[in-house]
């Protein structure tokens, strides 16, 4: 092979790596202010010595507590990576939380790296491709992200843990709440992903057994938890991260639709969960480092 033939495939090589490590296409509240406000958050959180990343964790959940919850933030005309830090519900709090402890963990501190990392989070594989490629259930998105050994399920070590058997398809039951879902090729798409959590088996650690001391003595702050329903085809409906307060317990930061913002419980995990008669228990999980 001559030098030319050589040269020739190094540069596509080159620009094939520069393109596999660009940003994807983020849709921003506000460019200038959020790129920012991840900055000052990953720099200033980098400053800091905690005893261990589930501590980082909590501390940067906690910089979210006040701000408003809006939900439907993540939908648009076109599926591209929304980034919104002033308005959150449940699970884009949960996700943004996380992307911002991984890229610390990697000893990263640019907006870039944040992005990237929400990006592998969110999708399927950890790439955009359209509506059906955002992990919409968290069973879904547990399962993908494990895989790829982005988290822990913390749920299958712990006491008292039992299994559940349900077929997950909520989505495509209820299509008229979804509006991409008038697409009959994106609603194929939902299905199939669906029919991969037909007969999901899954584990959760039951509402009545929350407040064992063998379970928790396994959670630490930091971790996430996603609380099981009682609906027959969804399987959870809320989730939050585990802070410690100053009883000494550990309660739920969460983004609160009834309160309408980022509150953390006052009660302890056990008690929250028997407040609300839509959950049977609970799962966790925990961000690798």
């Amino acid at each position: 092979m001559n030098h030319h033939r050589i040269l020739s495939l190094i540069s596509a090589a080159a620009i094939a790596v520069t393109v596999a490590a660009a940003p994807p296409s983020v849709e921003w509240r506000c460019e200038a202010t959020d790129t920012a406000a991840v900055t000052e958050l990953l720099t200033g959180t980098a400053a800091r010595r905690f005893d261990s990343p589930g501590a980082r964790t909590a501390h940067l959940a906690r910089a979210f507590t006040g701000r408003p919850y809006k939900a439907g933030t993540l939908e648009g005309a076109v599926e591209t990576l929304r980034v919104n830090l002033d308005s959150l519900d449940c699970t884009t709090l949960v996700d943004n939380v996380m992307a911002l402890s991984y890229t610390l963990g990697e000893r990263r501190t640019g907006w870039q790296d944040f992005v990237y990392n929400l990006t592998r989070l969110r999708y399927r594989g950890g790439h955009i491709d359209g509506y059906p490629s955002r992990l919409h259930y968290i069973a879904d998105w547990a399962v993908d992200n494990i895989h790829r050994g982005n988290f822990d399920d913390v749920t299958r070590d712990t006491p008292k843990t039992v299994y559940m058997v349900r077929t997950i398809d909520f989505m495509s039951t209820h299509r008229d709440r979804y509006p991409a879902l008038a697409d009959s090729a994106t609603l194929a798409r939902i299905k199939r992903a669906e029919d991969a959590l037909r007969g999901h088996r899954f584990p959760y650690v039951k509402t009545r057994d929350a407040a064992d001391r063998t379970v928790l003595s396994r959670l630490r702050e930091g971790d996430i938890v996603a609380f099981v329903s009682n609906l027959k085809d969804l399987d959870v409906t809320h989730m939050g991260i585990l802070v410690r307060e100053s009883d000494g317990q550990l309660h739920v930061l969460h983004a609160s639709s009834s309160q309408g913002s980022v509150v953390v419980s006052p009660q302890p995990l056990a008690d929250f969960l028997r407040r609300n008669r839509q959950w049977i228990g609970f799962r966790a999980f925990r961000l690798r480092d």
